[in-house]
């Protein structure tokens, strides 16, 4: 695993660069981040291109032996496109354009900035795209943070209009998959349809799933523009984009098909904060991150590009957007660049060199301080490329026996239809993972198109709109598959199915649901020890009994009619495990563990002292190969079994 930095050299004094160079390489680093920023300097004047000081960065950094990744800076088009070019602007739901003065302020839809992009991106693909020191290329950055997935520009709204009519190509096609009846909704011609944005109250569902789902598309054939042009000139130089993590707006997985590697930005404080965690988690976990929140996100990265996977940005210290920014302990920084490491992540980049003294981001920190003096996550990253140095070449990740279906569509419909307030699309899935990690797992994330073959068991924790073709192939794997609810609830145009739910899923467990409730906050139901809270679905079959009414199984499947509590969830789980899976380990709470080939790495998030020898039996067989057991919070520890 190589282990990188994010580096600005347009921000800094050029007399500054060979020191930092010299710095990165002594402190173990092999890559360096450059340029994704950097169009008003690149570009200074339209159609006059400044090589230069990029040219003499790339060459500085280059000589101490650094590999280069090059970023394309189109996430901050410069401020003479805006004003030669207002209409590349995004819009708010009101149709009103949003401004200059921060970054992402571009339409996916403007066709003008598709043009102005594919020109810098082929300018720099033209120049570097043979250099012996770039071994990879970023397009843009972070794809739709700060809500700009979405836009209501006149571009936007021509693009939907005719994705619409090469999807239904007849008005009344869509008048019926939509129901328009309802509410009076029919269309007479598809010019008249507008994007769901700005309605008196809820637009149509179907309408709104169309609209992200087009929106989505939009995304990826932006990337595909610059993809397509960078692999004409770059050779085999890789292609990544550094996805971000709690981020669903478009789907991932189709758009990591155009690329070599998917890479995210990791900043596990930040997002306990912005996350939908209670304030009790929020305060145990406070200098850590939630034991999960790393490995969810390896998990589903490694998946979206078919198995390859880096984090482009590494949280170092303490950031600068959250509503708190706690400092992580002492340790934490080590601690996720090896759960990168254990999780199968080809590199580790941290972000950023040096914390800016001035801007937005000048309360972000960087393994420099800004008076340019080491801070303390620099000596994290030297003992991270010792650790590596002595493990040597890493085993295969492999297959895990688990696996569990994250589908950004089913993000979607619940948001779109949430039908209680607590039924969170992220959160579920997320407590699917968390359960099975928690029993000692590896744990593959598959997208509903993915193979399935080799498994034992595949979780889908709700995917309302699994077709009959993405079921039959999980159920020809030959795993016992488990249906969270709403799973086959609606139809692909947002109707509740004729056989009503759970739609396909009847044709491997012979269940109807006729009737759902969401529960307020506080409620709980259930029977004897298995309780259910935000989510009920009452259940009938013919064939099938239930002892509580809300675990329904055969040989072949089980199907959860609520949202379980966590308790109940790992409950039913290590049951599962024990008769369709691996076996299953219940670990201390705080602990987490990744088995990578005969390795077996140890992670401590806060422990209560003493929980630790909990792991003795699962650690009989095996020699710890670090002076730390990961019996303190903030260790990591490797064992080999033998």
């Amino acid at each position: 695993m190589k282990l990188g930095v994010c580096y600005y050299p347009e921000h800094w004094p050029e007399t500054m660069w060979s020191d930092d160079a010299a710095r990165m390489k002594a402190l173990g680093l092999t890559t360096v981040r450059i340029g994704e920023f950097a169009w008003s300097r690149l570009e200074p004047v339209p159609g006059q291109y400044d090589w230069g000081w990029l040219d003499r960065a790339v060459d500085i950094l280059a000589s101490a032996g650094l590999q280069i990744i090059m970023g394309t800076p189109t996430a901050t088009p410069p401020k003479w496109l805006i004003e030669t070019h207002p209409d590349i602007l995004p819009c708010d739901s009101q149709g009103r354009p949003r401004h200059f003065g921060s970054r992402r302020h571009y339409s996916f839809s403007s066709q003008t900035y598709r043009r102005q992009s594919a020109r810098i991106v082929a300018a720099m693909a033209e120049r570097y795209g043979s250099h012996p020191a770039i071994m990879m290329w970023q397009t843009d950055n972070e794809y739709g943070c700060h809500d700009t997935v979405e836009s209501n520009d006149p571009d936007a709204r021509a693009a939907f209009r005719i994705w619409l009519r090469e999807r239904y190509q007849d008005i009344e096609a869509l008048n019926q998959a939509w129901g328009c009846v309802f509410w009076s909704q029919d269309y007479r011609v598809f010019d008249h349809i507008d994007p769901p944005l700005a309605t008196v109250t809820e637009p149509n569902p179907a309408h709104v799933m169309d609209w992200k789902r087009f929106c989505s598309d939009q995304v990826t054939a932006y990337n595909q523009l610059q993809t397509s042009l960078l692999r004409d000139q770059i050779g085999d130089a890789d292609i990544t984009h550094n996805f971000m993590g709690h981020f669903t707006q478009f789907d991932h997985f189709r758009l990591g098909q155009d690329l070599d590697l998917a890479t995210w930005d990791s900043y596990p404080l930040g997002f306990l904060e912005t996350a939908w965690w209670d304030s009790q988690v929020k305060q145990t976990y406070l200098r850590t991150g939630h034991p999960d929140f790393a490995g969810f996100h390896h998990d589903l990265y490694r998946s979206v590009s078919g198995g390859r996977f880096g984090v482009m940005e590494q949280q170092p210290g303490p950031v600068n957007w959250a509503a708190f920014n706690p400092d992580p302990l002492p340790g934490m920084v080590k601690l996720w660049t090896m759960e990168a490491a254990a999780h199968g992540a080809e590199l580790v980049s941290y972000f950023r060199w040096r914390q800016l003294p001035y801007a937005q981001e000048q309360m972000h920190a960087g393994l420099n301080r800004p008076d340019n003096q080491p801070d303390r996550a620099s000596d994290e990253a030297r003992e991270c490329v010792q650790l590596l140095a002595e493990l040597g070449e890493l085993p295969e990740t492999g297959t895990s026996k688990i696996g569990l279906v994250f589908d950004y569509q089913a993000g979607w419909a619940i948001d779109i239809q949430p039908q209680g307030q607590s039924f969170r699309y992220d959160e579920m899935c997320f407590q699917y993972y968390t359960a099975l990690r928690q029993l000692g797992q590896n744990i593959d994330i598959l997208s509903p198109d993915s193979n399935a073959e080799g498994y034992e068991l595949i979780f889908i924790p709700t995917c309302p709109m699994l077709s009959a073709e993405q079921l039959d192939r999980f159920a020809a794997s030959g795993a016992h598959l488990v249906f969270g609810p709403r799973t086959g609830s609606k139809t692909t145009h947002f109707q509740i199915p004729s056989g009503l739910a759970p739609g396909p899923v009847q044709s491997v467990l012979p269940i109807r649901i006729p009737r759902i409730e969401s529960l307020r906050p506080g409620v709980s139901e259930g029977c004897g020890q298995l309780r259910v809270e935000r989510w009920l679905e009452q259940v009938e079959s013919e064939s099938l009994t239930s002892e509580d009414g809300i675990i329904w199984q055969n040989d072949k499947a089980t199907y959860i009619a609520g949202w379980l509590s966590s308790e109940s969830l790992q409950s039913l789980f290590h049951g599962l495990c024990d008769t369709y899976g691996p076996d299953p380990f219940i670990l201390p709470k705080g602990i987490r563990i990744r088995r990578r080939g005969d390795l077996l790495f140890v992670f401590n998030y806060g422990a209560p002292v003493g929980s630790y020898e909990a792991l003795s039996t699962l650690l009989d067989q095996a020699v710890c190969l670090t002076s730390s057991k990961a019996d303190k919070a903030a260790e990591i520890a490797v064992y080999r079994f033998v």
